[in-house]
């Protein structure tokens, strides 16, 4: 490696006009090759001595600062390199020193993992760089080794349907995914693909809720407003995420699924796992050992690393300006904004999050820990703003197979066997905004049929995209202090939120789940004007004859307990498992007044999402209720012959059953057995 940063030193000498490695006089050849020797090992020395500790002292400094500063920080450790040189020759510009260290940086990086291809000693070494910590030897009560059974990794492609996954091996985007089912000439399969299904609230807060922690009860959207608090709820916010967590776990009596000797990489939630890095539920928190960014420093801390994911960085973010062009060019529809800050938002999902999450998951697998559970977020955000189907997004998956494909090369180097699950929390679902179809929003919808002035201007929904929370965490914002959502609502207007295809109403000034013979008596026309919508499917709302019951266009009215799947009524093209998922909700303490859920297409899958989304998930309505779990065919079967996973809680308590064959976290048995009581 000295000798290839060498020679990189001596061409760039060479290329560049403001760098130099020979006096104004001139100099002998060897002169020049000793000149070149000493600056690039002094500049691997420094890179690999003090680079560390500048990204340590640096973690004060928000993450994608950090990012922008790499190439300015490798500059400054080139130009000290020169300076120590003792012949006094080396020189270069400041401007130019940031270029020459950025290509010696990627060079390195490139030659160290040529070498260590065939040199399993030298792979596991440089992988060791990446993990976090090294741990001591897992012990037993008599204080000698303690037996460890094989590892267990859940890997999260958040927002990535059962079809896309399926469509996508099939059209070999993902030779990984397609070997692991046993595709092609790899061999038979080691893993099986079950589909699952989400609860009405098909979006990553409930369902990551749910899987890690058992319990999603009473967690209705996205977002929400709770009546008693006069306070939005919000997924992806660190407070609301840390009270949905202590909520959960007072619900199950139980820590979660990562409680004994787990990690939790880049989740909305910690699990109950020791080890957290860019857990949105801990962002908040200063202190040292749960702080959400820790999981930089481990990934940064190697500047071949920083310099090759600023780099990517900034490749995609000049792709996502070229797509979006071309997007605009072609007049492609549906069509959202992609301009502003989203080409950033998205490249630090795609690449940033994307490599710290598998950095950190490499190193737990070289620590030894038992469970690790890990979310990536990049197919997820690219779809809501390009579509689920895109070439974009496409090309996500792409990416997204080749770390799992990293990820699997380092179970061959890790102290224990590993086995790998790879998951999905929920779908996405193709269509055209609400806004943009109809030219207003479900709020001003509302206002009119509360007969209240509406905006001239429709005012467009925030998007609640999950890669947004990791970025504000990342900048130390963790709360969306200029969303209107979030402000204290006046008590005479109704509260409207958006979680995708699904909307909330609620009335902030009666301290009850009002009824609908209540909403009828104060707006006559309210339920009518929604119900009656052709971008609306469907309503929920509390009865005080029927209980729950759902309304929809022409007067339909029918009470909740009455629907199945046997007599769906206007559930009908909301496909199994509909009736069942809206009655669980309307007995949840903090379900809206009103629960709105837009109109869905079969024939194309298609809904009409409130938010700014053109692939959307939070309600009921195809692709985005149909999630995935692709399971090692070593662990037993998911469920049964003719059986389904239904919801995120079933999923957690096959996740755990799995735990246990695998010798990993155990769970009480009076905890087992208190949630099994409840699920039933």
């Amino acid at each position: 490696m000295w000798a290839v940063s060498t020679l990189t030193m001596l061409v760039l000498a060479g290329a560049l006009p403001d760098f130099r490695l020979q006096s104004d006089n001139g100099d002998s050849a060897t002169t020049i090759a000793v000149t070149a020797a000493f600056g690039a090992g002094a500049f691997g020395l420094l890179s690999s001595l003090v680079w560390p500790f500048l990204v340590r002292l640096l973690l004060l400094v928000p993450a994608l600062v950090l990012g922008l500063l790499v190439f300015f920080l490798n500059g400054s450790l080139l130009l000290l390199a020169l300076r120590l040189n003792p012949s006094g020759r080396g020189e270069a510009a400041p401007e130019t020193a940031v270029v020459v260290a950025a290509v010696m940086s990627a060079v390195a990086s490139a030659t160290g993992a040529a070498l260590a291809v065939r040199d399993d000693d030298a792979y596991r070494r440089r992988l060791y760089r990446l993990a976090e910590r090294r741990r001591t030897p897992r012990t037993g009560p008599d204080g000698h080794p303690a037996p460890a059974g094989p590892g267990t990794v859940f890997l999260q492609l958040d927002g990535v349907g059962h079809d896309v996954l399926r469509d996508a091996v099939a059209r070999g985007l993902m030779p990984t995914v397609a070997s692991w089912l046993g595709h092609g000439p790899a061999g038979p399969a080691t893993h099986r693909l079950t589909p699952w299904r989400t609860d009405w609230s098909s979006q990553t807060g409930s369902s990551q809720l749910g899987i890690l922690h058992g319990s999603n009860h009473d967690v209705p959207a996205f977002r929400w407003y709770e009546k008693e608090t006069r306070e939005v709820m919000v997924c992806n916010r660190p407070s609301s995420a840390a009270e949905l967590q202590r909520r959960a776990m007072e619900r199950t009596g139980d820590a979660g699924l990562l409680a004994d000797d787990g990690a939790s990489r880049g989740n909305l939630f910690g699990g109950g796992a020791g080890q957290l890095a860019l857990v949105l539920s801990t962002s908040a928190r200063r202190d040292r050992a749960t702080r959400s960014r820790a999981g930089y420093f481990a990934y940064f801390s190697d500047p071949a690393n920083a310099v090759r994911t600023a780099m990517s960085f900034v490749a995609d973010v000049i792709r996502e300006i070229g797509e979006a062009l071309r997007a605009r060019i072609r007049k492609e529809r549906p069509r959202v904004g992609r301009g502003g800050l989203y080409p950033f938002i998205r490249a630090f999902a795609t690449v940033v999050e994307r490599d710290v999450v598998v950095a950190a998951v490499i190193g737990d697998m070289l620590a030894g820990r038992a469970a690790v559970y890990a979310d990536l977020v990049a197919y997820d955000e690219v779809a809501h703003h390009s579509g689920p189907h895109s070439r974009d997004a496409e090309k996500v998956l792409q990416r997204l197979d080749r770390s799992l494909a990293l990820i699997a090369r380092v179970t061959e180097h890790a102290p224990r066997a590993y086995r790998i699950v790879v998951l999905s929390d929920h779908g996405q679902s193709p269509g055209e905004t609400f806004l943009g179809r109809y030219g207003l929003t479900l709020g001003q919808l509302v206002r009119a049929g509360c007969g209240l002035p509406v905006p001239r201007r429709a005012r467009r929904t925030h998007s609640g995209a999950e890669a947004r929370s990791a970025v504000r965490a990342a900048l130390r914002r963790p709360v969306e202090e200029s969303a209107e959502e979030h402000r204290p609502p006046r008590r005479s207007e109704p509260v409207v939120l958006a979680s995708g295809n699904l909307g909330l109403v609620s009335f902030p000034d009666v301290p009850h789940r009002m009824s609908k013979e209540e909403i009828d008596r104060r707006h006559p026309a309210l339920l009518s004007t929604l119900a009656n919508h052709p971008g609306i499917g469907f309503l929920l709302v509390r009865s005080e004859k029927h209980g729950g019951v759902v309304l929809a266009a022409h007067g339909t009215e029918v009470p909740v307990g009455e629907l199945d799947d046997d007599h769906p009524g206007p559930l009908a093209d909301f496909g199994p498992g509909a009736a069942a998922a809206v009655r669980r909700t309307h007995a949840f303490p903090h379900v809206a007044d009103i629960m709105v859920n837009s109109w869905y297409d079969p024939a194309d899958g298609e809904v009409l999402a409130f938010e700014e989304q053109i692939g959307s998930h939070g309600g009921l309505g195809g692709a985005q209720g149909r999630p995935f779990l692709l399971s090692p065919v070593a662990l037993s079967a998911p469920v049964g012959e003719g059986g389904e996973i239904v919801g995120a809680e079933h999923v957690h308590r096959v996740l755990r059953r799995w735990l246990r064959e695998s010798d990993g976290p155990q769970v009480p048995q009076a905890a087992a057995r208190a949630r099994d009581r409840r699920a039933a």
